[in-house]
């Protein structure tokens, strides 16, 4: 174990004396605020656009088509709510908490700070795939866009997953593996546009490839939310091995992980949950690659807490970053992916400072 290793170790044992009562009590408080802030998000980002809304009308929406009561809104401003707004929003909340979810579950299962969600290459497939359906036509109008970019991310993964067990199957080899198809599939993404798409579906590919939430609907929000609910339960159930996993294959292995199973599931659940969120809204980085190093700030590294914490502070950031994409321009709209870059390369830097100048 390295000195650093033993130093984390040495921070994770002094925080045990507070007690299970005490930080039980921490961790409620800790849920219930980010839950309240997300809820609090979502209501006010639904109201701001063109038309005025206010968050009573939301509430009152929500409550009618829930069943709970009736709607004073006219049609109009009742569907602006939950046609289009509602879905998008939910979306952008469900793609921010899977998407730092998995920059957690990468992190700390290849041991690099640097990953994030698409270092597996799941991205540049699931574009391959998007592309293909839309520019070439392939599947005769039978495969849509999403189902195009799913198989592609799938395909992708598949390489990588066979590329790392040829060559060993180590941790590297998986980020070496990720890299080799991600330029792979981003090559053939880029020959296809080039060679057969005309400007108007190069405009919107491209739009696409940056990361888009417009004209998403309750179907996305609801395969989302399933898939991220499943993922989130897996990688809590395996909490205690990736903690173990900080600490270096050796040493879970030695703690009675059973290092190459648990790794391939990890990496199949969250590969899938990746797929699922480009296939509805295309490519959305640095969410995973940022998150979970500001959640590490507030939790530690435990992933019992972390996790969590990471999937609401991944909910209200994208959230609020889609409102901000959608409005900065308006009535252009700037895509999500181009947002979360100019947010998150300043973050990212500023985390990397205080990570070198912390003990």
């Amino acid at each position: 174990m390295t000195d650093t290793e033993q130093a984390a170790a040495a921070r994770e044992d002094t925080a045990a004396p507070a007690g299970p009562g005490v930080r039980g009590i921490r961790e409620g408080l800790l849920w219930a605020g980010g839950l309240a802030l997300l809820a609090l998000s979502v209501a006010v980002a639904v109201t701001i656009g063109p038309a005025r809304i206010s968050v009573a009308d939301v509430w009152s929406a929500v409550a009618s088509h829930l069943g709970a009561g009736d709607s004073r809104l006219s049609p109009i401003r009742d569907g602006i709510i939950w046609n289009l707004r509602m879905p998008r929003t939910l979306l952008a909340a469900v793609c921010g908490a899977g998407l730092a979810v998995c920059g957690t579950v990468m992190q700390s299962l290849l041991r690099n700070p640097l990953a994030d969600p698409f270092v597996l290459g799941v991205s540049s497939g699931a574009s391959t795939g998007a592309v293909v359906v839309v520019v070439l036509g392939v599947g005769g109008g039978a495969v849509s866009l999403s189902a195009g970019a799913f198989i592609g991310a799938l395909c992708s993964f598949a390489l990588v997953m066979l590329l790392s067990h040829t060559l060993g199957g180590s941790t590297d080899r998986v980020v070496l593996s990720g890299v080799a198809a991600m330029q792979l599939f981003s090559a053939l993404t880029s020959f296809v546009v080039m060679t057969a798409a005309d400007a108007e579906q190069t405009r919107g590919v491209l739009f696409w490839l940056l990361g888009s939430l417009g004209g998403v609907g309750w179907g996305d929000v609801w395969i989302c939310s399933a898939v991220l609910a499943v993922t989130l339960l897996i990688c809590l159930g395996h909490a205690r091995t990736l903690d173990a996993f900080a600490f270096g294959q050796d040493a879970a292995a030695a703690l009675g992980v059973h290092v190459g199973r648990t790794r391939i599931v990890l990496l199949c659940t969250t590969a899938l949950l990746t797929a699922a969120l480009v296939s509805s809204a295309g490519a959305i980085g640095f969410v995973g690659l940022v998150l979970p190093h500001a959640a590490r700030a507030l939790t530690g590294s435990g992933h019992r807490r972390l996790l969590p914490v990471t999937a609401l502070a991944g909910a209200v950031f994208l959230v609020w970053v889609d409102t901000l994409a959608r409005t900065v321009l308006d009535p252009q709209e700037v895509p999500v992916g181009v947002v979360t870059a100019l947010i998150g390369v300043p973050a990212f830097v500023l985390v990397l400072h205080r990570t070198r100048r912390s003990p």
